[in-house]
């Protein structure tokens, strides 16, 4: 019970507090959400991925963790491909539930959820964190692959209810974030320390705004958003998102052999809720915006129980 309250104090509520503010912003003044949608897609996310890969000291070991993150993507495509297909979806309708499962929170809920867990008893050993960067480093591998993907092929995914497939392709390679990965890869091989330009701190204070600002925006596009509490679409997306989610995680983490500190790490990770890049990107491309940002929201409630339920399994079933 104390880590629920924790979870639901300390990621939960500050997140619901600036959706709030972005919701209530959203009725009192005519808020611009396509010109906060270019901003963080064109300014916010390319730096934050950028940062984040130029930091990350990347190891062999570490592009085990990132291909299993990748067939946990190709996973959630297919099972959103035969969910589509059961319930009859028309090309946006499936490309956004896909979205909606195929893409996590692993920012703003499961970094700082990661830090948490992994810098507070048990894992404190005579007040040392020996488990905190190794927690910390799996969780970057998720978060890059996740950025990465969500700003490729969930553009592509959400551009094909409108758009032919040379058009949707030609619109993922217009965003900036698909060139901020091999500048970043050739700047680390280069004998030239980008921390040290004056580029550096610009960047670093455009990713630090992501969080902040893509919850404004999700609560701006919400106060615009048609409710529908009982929708079978909606609640089907959470119920893949959170628990047949942390499911695939844990078969794919037990075929490919993790254990200890990665393994409660992954399961974790695949445990929190729809990623609120999806809503801004249907946003972005007009698709299902009012699926996408229920799915975000209910995901998210939601979440506060069944990740306290994921973080004790991970404990049990891979021990340290």
């Amino acid at each position: 019970m104390p880590i629920f309250f924790h979870i639901l104090n300390h990621n939960i509520t500050p997140i619901f507090i600036l959706i709030g503010l972005g919701f209530i912003l959203s009725k009192k003044f005519t808020l611009d959400i396509p010109s906060l949608s270019k901003l963080l897609f064109y300014l916010l996310v390319p730096s934050f991925i950028f940062v984040n890969l130029y930091e990350a000291i990347l190891r062999i070991a570490m592009l085990k963790i990132f291909f299993c993150g990748v067939l946990l993507l190709i996973a959630n495509d297919i099972l959103g491909r035969i969910v589509s297909q059961i319930r009859n979806y028309d090309v946006g309708m499936k490309n956004a539930f896909k979205n909606s499962i195929m893409f996590n929170n692993s920012g703003n809920i499961g970094l700082s959820l990661i830090i948490l867990i992994f810098s507070s008893a048990p894992f404190v050993v005579e007040g040392e964190t020996p488990y905190l960067d190794e927690a910390i480093t799996t969780q970057l591998m998720i978060l890059v692959l996740q950025n990465i993907s969500s700003n490729t092929i969930g553009f592509f995914n959400a551009g094909r209810a409108t758009m032919t497939v040379k058009d949707s392709l030609l619109r993922v390679f217009a965003m900036p974030s698909i060139y901020a990965i091999p500048i970043v890869f050739l700047l680390k091989h280069l004998e030239f320390d980008m921390t040290q330009t004056a580029l550096w701190p610009a960047l670093v204070y455009l990713k630090n705004g992501l969080v902040p600002i893509s919850l404004l925006t999700l609560g701006a596009q919400l106060a615009k958003t048609t409710f529908d509490f009982k929708s079978v679409d909606v609640h089907l997306s959470v119920f893949t998102r959170l628990i047949t989610g942390p499911i695939l995680a844990g078969f794919f983490i037990f075929i490919m052999g993790f254990h200890g500190v990665v393994a409660q790490t992954i399961l974790i990770a695949y445990s929190v809720p729809t990623a609120v890049n999806t809503a801004l990107i249907a946003v972005e491309c007009d698709s299902c915006q009012d699926f996408a940002s229920q799915a975000v929201m209910v995901s998210t409630i939601f979440s506060a129980v069944t990740l306290t339920l994921a973080i004790y399994l991970a404990r049990i079933i891979f021990p340290i």
